[in-house]
């Protein structure tokens, strides 16, 4: 489904001017990358009456958020388990926090935002190990797998997949759906035809920068790539309902529109949403562009529908 943009064209280039001049640099280090992420949301505004709450075990961290205090009904029962983005090297839950509210909002539910290990002080496969983790961590908690859903953005929705595909082959109980914003369905391969089509639309990615995503993830990993890296390319068979949105300006549109369709032809049920002048994660922008205000809205009807949530929130 083709999305349309209201925004006008003056002010989405002005933003993606300053995403731009944001962008990384190549060599940048990841502690100057994470600082320069978390100034840059960080001046953003963000909802208010907002609840959080730390989650630190043995084996991951995270943190509670919900929007507001006529979420609490539904904590104990559903939820939203978020996997950020960042490239694996950047991104947190403070970070992330006013898009997990969003969320929250939006779904009336809690969302568990997961604060993974990070490149290149941990490597592959440190983040997927905490994702598992964080996951068998509510079903410890009495959450039931149908009652469960996943988010996650750009690397983060590559790890939502990840997290699927291994519940699924080791015969574990699947939550009950996923939503993903601008997945990388392939980190390996990088074939994708938007890399070439919207390099010069995309502001913040390119076949360069998602190289070295691939790169500070593996570090001196031996051999081939983890096959894992690349879902696109992975039987998707079994897997629940997959809820995709990605913007037409980015890099990653390819891989995004080629994943719904594997999906499908695994007889795995998705949804593809295409927003036009939109690019990468552009939902976290809310406070700002009405485009991602309305994509955050069907990401809650897509919870709500798949957690049939109507008549509880």
């Amino acid at each position: 489904m083709i999305c349309p943009s209201v925004t006008p064209a003056g002010l989405l280039q002005a933003i993606s001017n300053q995403l731009k001049y944001n962008k990384p640099y190549p060599g940048q280090p990841a502690q100057e990358i994470r600082a320069a992420l978390a100034e840059s949301t960080g001046q953003l505004p963000a909802l208010n009456g907002v609840q959080v709450e730390q989650v630190r075990t043995e084996r991951f961290s995270g943190e509670w958020v919900r929007a507001d205090e006529k979420t609490d009904a539904n904590r104990e029962t559903k939820v939203i388990l978020y996997f950020h983005g960042g490239g694996f090297v950047a991104g947190s839950c403070a970070v992330y926090r006013d898009l997990a509210a969003r969320l929250s909002a939006a779904s009336g539910i809690a969302v568990l935002t997961v604060e993974y290990r990070l490149a290149p002080e941990f490597r592959y496969p440190a983040a997927g190990e905490d994702c598992l983790s964080a996951y068998q961590w509510l079903l410890d908690q009495g959450f039931k797998p149908g009652h469960i859903i996943f988010g996650g953005d750009s690397v983060g929705a590559t790890l939502a997949l990840m997290t699927l595909i291994s519940l699924r082959d080791e015969e574990k109980a699947l939550p009950g759906g996923a939503f993903l914003l601008s997945p990388h369905g392939d980190l390996v391969h990088l074939d994708g035809e938007s890399y070439t089509s919207r390099a010069d639309r995309d502001p913040t990615g390119s076949r360069e920068t998602n190289q070295r995503i691939l790169e500070d993830y593996l570090g001196e990993y031996a051999g081939e790539a983890p096959a894992l890296l690349s879902p696109l390319r992975q039987d998707l068979t079994g897997l629940p309902p997959l809820f995709i949105q990605v913007g037409d300006h980015e890099v990653l549109l390819s891989d995004a529109d080629r994943l719904a369709g594997k999906a499908l032809m695994d007889g795995t049920p998705a949804t593809l949403e295409v927003w036009e002048n939109m690019w990468s994660v552009f939902q976290m922008l809310a406070a700002l562009l009405p485009e991602a205000q309305q994509a955050i809205h069907h990401i809650g009807d897509y919870v709500k529908e798949t957690l049939k949530l109507e008549a509880e929130v």
